[in-house]
């Protein structure tokens, strides 16, 4: 299936399976989502190097969590949906699953705990908009927001009415992961600047 993103059909997992075009893409309430140019060296230095801490406090703690990056597709459904028919289907730069049964060899189906995106300067909005409202809908605990133009971390955690005011942190700041009770990442030993 070729991709035309002008059109106002709505797209679900099944259309996603079947697209052919080499562009990544993401679906959102059943739009399609165009995915950046291949991101900045910045860009995968921070996924890279988050991705490794992430990893070895796992490893070491022997924790059942499991991280993956990009690109990884993550179904977000309804509790009534069939996984064929969900509307929305992303690739986030880190996702962290603590429930492997929603793991399977194409992804993840259902939210993951945590979700970490790097902003692009091709399209923030999708990041501090669509995306934050999407996660919080399908209650995914964590998600952070990393800019690296203003070298700065959102950190948005999910209370029982939905996201708590972000907290605010820059690369030079200690950062809690608050789905882990004593997980802190150091930016500043991290060398990003």
């Amino acid at each position: 299936m070729s991709l035309n993103p002008i059109d106002n059909r709505i797209y679900t997992y099944e259309d996603y399976l079947k697209f052919t075009d080499d562009k990544p893409v993401e679906i959102i309430d059943g739009r399609i989502s165009a995915m950046s140019p291949a991101p900045s060296r910045i860009h995968q230095m921070i996924v890279s190097k988050l991705l490794i801490a992430i990893g070895r406090y796992i490893e070491d703690n022997k924790g059942e969590c499991e991280v993956y990056t990009a690109p990884f597709d993550v179904i977000l459904k309804n509790d009534d949906e069939d996984t064929i028919h969900s509307k929305n289907i992303i690739q986030p730069d880190i996702s962290v699953i603590c429930d492997k049964n929603k793991l399977n060899d194409k992804g993840c189906v259902g939210s993951p705990d945590m979700i970490v995106e790097v902003i692009s300067p091709f399209n923030p909005s999708n990041d501090y908009v669509r995306k934050l409202n999407l996660y919080e809908q399908f209650k995914v605990r964590e998600y952070w927001i990393i800019n690296p133009m203003e070298q700065n971390i959102l950190v948005y955690t999910l209370t029982d009415n939905g996201y708590n005011a972000p907290k605010l942190y820059s690369f030079n700041d200690k950062v809690k992961v608050n789905i882990y009770d004593n997980l802190e990442i150091d930016f500043n030993s991290l060398n990003l600047l």
